[in-house]
């Protein structure tokens, strides 16, 4: 398969809240730097490179960007990449962000925003992505307690009109019912892909039923985080590429897509041919055989 034809459009389509994306987005925690994100020591990324990533990514039909204030390096942001790449923005155009974590100057983590913080971190987006207000902002979440009173401080800023829909990121299904007794839920973004969180199965499902998008992050670098893939691919895994011809990632992203059409996969990187690769995997149609060859691998990881 040649990805020089193929665009996002290839993956198909979901409508968040009101607002249609393809299937396939960008994620831009790796643009900021090169090697790992969110550490303090990070190697910025030449800013040409990142900028012509992202419009090459738009050019390739991507219209749904992830993103995060704290997505930063030494001399970047993802944010800042994006304005001044993409400004003005094009009316089909979403851009996700989340709250919740802060990073301080020096690139440490500080405390999780509480209510009161929430607000000054909402605005802190808009500042630097140029924007009077946020398609889609996700709490992130940290542990298993009461998201209530922050999800609802979140609620107030949608009333409000700095926020058009509201989302929830690092949950549970407990989490999300709380959530939606607040304001509407249009996304859950989880980490989960082949082998990785296979618990978080029945998750997906329930959101699928519920018409809430699915937004999994590190489905291509698994255990691997903020750090990249650094574990050995399954022998299953790398069957299905090579019967496919392209990369175990592909393979890994396509088999995102098939666990629902409410899965949108936000693959992040600041390569301009693994962008284009990943964009072709929203094309991949994976067989029946294929599927329950890759579920194997996925399931040995529940029962491991």
């Amino acid at each position: 398969m040649t990805s020089e034809a193929i665009t996002a459009a290839a993956s198909g389509t979901w409508v968040l809240g009101d607002l249609t994306v393809h299937r396939i987005g960008f994620g831009t925690m790796r643009l900021p730097q090169t090697g790992a994100a969110l550490v303090p020591d990070a190697v910025p990324r030449d800013r040409a490179e990142a900028i012509a990533v992202l419009r090459r990514a738009v050019e390739l039909g991507v219209n749904h960007l992830d993103t995060a204030a704290f997505y930063f390096s030494p001399l970047r942001s993802a944010n800042e990449l994006i304005n001044q790449a993409l400004a003005p923005y094009a009316d089909d155009l979403v851009i996700t962000t989340k709250v919740g974590p802060a990073r301080d100057a020096s690139g440490h983590w500080a405390t999780h925003a509480g209510p009161k913080e929430l607000r000054g971190q909402v605005e802190e987006n808009l500042r630097q992505l140029g924007r009077d207000h946020l398609d889609v902002v996700n709490l992130r979440v940290l542990g298993t307690a009461s998201i209530a009173e922050r999800f609802g401080a979140l609620a107030e800023l949608r009333e409000a009109g700095l926020i058009r829909h509201l989302g929830i990121s690092n949950v549970t299904p407990e989490h999300l019912a709380e959530a939606q007794a607040i304001a509407p839920v249009v996304c859950v973004q989880n980490p989960y892909g082949i082998a990785m969180r296979p618990e978080q199965d029945d998750f997906v499902r329930l959101c699928g039923e519920q018409g809430v998008a699915f937004v999994p992050f590190y489905s291509i670098a698994a255990t691997g985080g903020q750090y990249g893939t650094t574990a050995a691919e399954p022998d299953e895994v790398l069957t299905v590429a090579r019967a496919h011809g392209v990369s175990p990632a592909e393979i890994r992203l396509a088999w995102t897509l098939h666990r629902g059409p409410h899965m949108l996969a936000i693959p992040g990187t600041g390569d301009l041919g693994h962008l284009e690769a990943n964009i072709a995997a929203g094309a991949l149609r994976l067989s029946d055989a294929e599927l329950a060859l890759l579920e194997t691998a996925h399931r040995r990881a529940a029962e491991a």
